[in-house]
């Protein structure tokens, strides 16, 4: 009817599922969680250049407001952040279009992709902006 107090002991002192501690972070990992962050930096940012385009279109006063926040400093750090959020969303689909395809499954190779994301998506974010800056000098 009971269970000794032996095997109760046993099973308590046993994991009942994998950990989150077990698992050793890898690069593949990593851009996982990443691409879901950055699907959702993306909605919100695309609520950004939404209002930016109402207050274009609504009054003069409204856009040089929106002009005003989104030239600061800060406005500036979060259209950095979310251009390279759009990068590395967009090679991370990328990368998924070509496992879609077959290709790149190996254990090597989709680590190997994996960094070349995130450094693609920083060097293609330090290009637009610096094409930016060009332009605006």
């Amino acid at each position: 009817m009971s269970k000794s107090t032996a095997t109760h002991a046993t099973q308590r002192n046993r994991p009942l599922s994998p950990h989150l501690q077990v698992y050793r972070l890898i690069p593949t990992m990593l851009m996982s969680i990443m691409h879901r962050i950055t699907g959702g930096a993306l909605y919100f940012g695309m609520l950004l250049i939404a209002w930016w385009l109402i207050a274009a279109s609504t009054s003069e006063e409204w856009f040089a407001n929106a002009q005003w926040i989104l030239g600061s400093w800060v406005g500036i750090l979060v259209l950095i952040g979310f251009s390279w959020a759009l990068f590395f969303h967009l090679l991370g689909g990328l990368r998924h279009l070509l496992w879609d395809t077959g290709y790149a499954m190996e254990k090597h190779t989709a680590t190997m992709l994996a960094r070349a994301t995130m450094a693609g998506s920083f060097i293609l974010t330090a290009l637009l902006w610096g094409v930016i800056s060009f332009v605006a000098a």
